[in-house]
């Protein structure tokens, strides 16, 4: 009996069960790597890689204690607080990564949740974004059914809140906010009727059985996330992750269950763009090939991710040209009817 489900349907299934996903990471690695690819291109066009750039308007001081993030307060990294950013650097960043190449603008504040009195400038960061003609998103934390529809209706297209792990694993990485007030939050996104960008970290010590957990928690949500960022984690000193498996065998996911998990995602969640986020920097360029072959299709370009290192535009060039892949031309996302 196969596990994988080609047959035409109006929406992609979301009745996937941890079994029928366990039967995917089991496959051949030869077979599994077709199978995505197969699935890539029935739905995305080939060597078409989505580029992005992600910018931190609000760096450090987040009252979480994200074992993975160094701009928590918990974290003994030496990042320092700052203030949001005012609109006209955010949007001189936007001008410039547009010049450069990025069709999705996304912005970053390391917020619990966003204040009331930080609203105004967001959905003034959101419309000049948008005007330039690019995609935006933003991830700022939990939030109500009012800011959500606030920042629908200044324009923003996605709306970044991940799941981090597996509802097993979850409790051995974030104390201060529950698996379900990330669900609730992504609630309200879908119901203002903006796309939902929601992915996780691997490499965070978790098992295979909790790998297989976080994709079964995206893959059966009412409505796959548009966009999937499936990260590595980066361990920073100073950070509980960080320090706990730095140098450890846990610290790093092999290279080829890395490219399973970025298939599984694929085949699970055909239609979704699937973004190589952190640790990008530390991989080979094959091993991007292999994500690329294994249906990737999204990146986050230039130096930096909020805090820290990323591949570099020169690097991404290079490697695109060698593989003969293309920045996706921008275009406008589906947007999704508010229920």
């Amino acid at each position: 009996m196969t596990v994988i489900d080609s047959s035409p349907r109006q929406q992609p299934r979301t009745d996937w069960t941890r079994g029928s996903i366990a039967q995917l990471f089991d496959m051949p690695f030869l077979d599994l790597v077709l199978e995505a690819q197969t699935v890539h291109r029935r739905h995305h066009a080939p060597n078409e890689v989505q580029l992005s750039t992600l910018l931190s308007i609000k760096t450090g001081g987040c009252p979480e204690d994200c074992g993975y993030c160094s701009q928590s307060a918990h974290a003994k990294t030496g990042l320092k607080a700052e203030k949001l950013m005012e609109v006209a650097a955010v949007l001189a960043a936007a001008a410039e990564a547009k010049a450069s190449g990025s069709g999705r603008f996304c912005m970053g504040a390391a917020w619990r949740e966003p204040k009331e009195r930080d609203m105004d400038a967001l959905c003034t960061m959101v419309a000049g974004v948008k005007a330039m003609g690019l995609e935006t998103c933003m991830t700022l934390g939990m939030l109500t059914q009012e800011q959500a529809d606030r920042l629908a209706e200044a324009g923003l297209d996605y709306y970044n809140h991940n799941l981090d792990t597996s509802p097993e694993h979850y409790g051995a990485v974030i104390t201060t906010r529950t698996y379900q007030e990330r669900l609730d939050t992504l609630s309200h996104v879908r119901a203002s009727g903006m796309a939902v960008c929601c992915g996780g970290i691997v490499g965070m010590g978790e098992s295979r059985e909790d790998r297989i957990g976080f994709l079964h928690a995206l893959a059966t949500l009412p409505a796959h996330p548009e966009s999937v960022p499936i990260n590595a984690l980066v361990p920073v000193k100073g950070t509980v992750l960080g320090d706990m498996l730095a140098g450890t065998p846990l610290a790093q996911i092999d290279d080829i269950e890395f490219v399973r998990t970025v298939a599984v995602a694929r085949i699970l969640m055909p239609r979704s763009m699937v973004r190589l986020s952190a640790g990008r920097e530390s991989m080979s360029e094959a091993t991007q090939a292999l994500c690329f072959l294994a249906g990737a299709n999204s990146i986050f370009t230039g130096d930096k991710l909020l805090t820290t290192g990323n591949a570099g535009a020169g690097a991404d060039a290079a490697l695109f040209e060698k593989l003969g892949l293309r920045a996706m031309e921008s275009a406008e996302p589906a947007r999704v009817a508010a229920e």
